[in-house]
């Protein structure tokens, strides 16, 4: 499934390296806040949502970041990801968390107004601007 998304235009449009692909289900196993779910049709995987427990130090309590979500291409626009999505908030209430987050590229309309439609807006705090999601690669290879 993710190496499906990865593949994907939105997802980067390079499949995942076979060193990820090696240790990418270990990896999401042993990591203490992974939160995963399934979307089955048939038996057939169509769906994943990959998530983190994390915490917000502004309300002091813990929130669920959405790290992937990612829909079969024959399958987009079923309401697929609406349905995780709505399990993953429920799952996040239930564990007493504040907030759901996610990142999502300013081209990804689709996603973008899926994400709108189940009440994800751009953080501001106060009179300040939206928030920007950063990162800086760290490239230490594999552990």
């Amino acid at each position: 499934m993710l190496d499906s998304y990865a593949s994907d235009p939105v997802g980067g449009g390079r499949s995942l390296g076979a060193d990820v692909r090696q240790r990418l289900v270990s990896g999401l196993r042993d990591h203490p806040t992974t939160f995963i779910l399934l979307a089955l049709s048939d038996g057939r995987a169509v769906g994943v949502l990959v998530g983190f427990f994390g915490f917000s130090t502004f309300q002091a309590r813990p929130l669920l970041n959405i790290h992937d979500l990612a829909i079969i291409p024959e399958c987009r626009g079923q309401g697929i990801g609406r349905q995780l999505l709505a399990a993953a908030e429920a799952a996040a209430q239930a564990q007493g968390c504040c907030k759901l987050t996610l990142e999502v590229q300013d081209d990804n309309h689709r996603a973008l107004g899926l994400y709108k439609t189940f009440g994800f807006a751009e953080v501001t705090y106060g009179d300040s601007g939206p928030t920007r999601f950063l990162s800086k690669p760290l490239d230490h290879g594999p552990t």
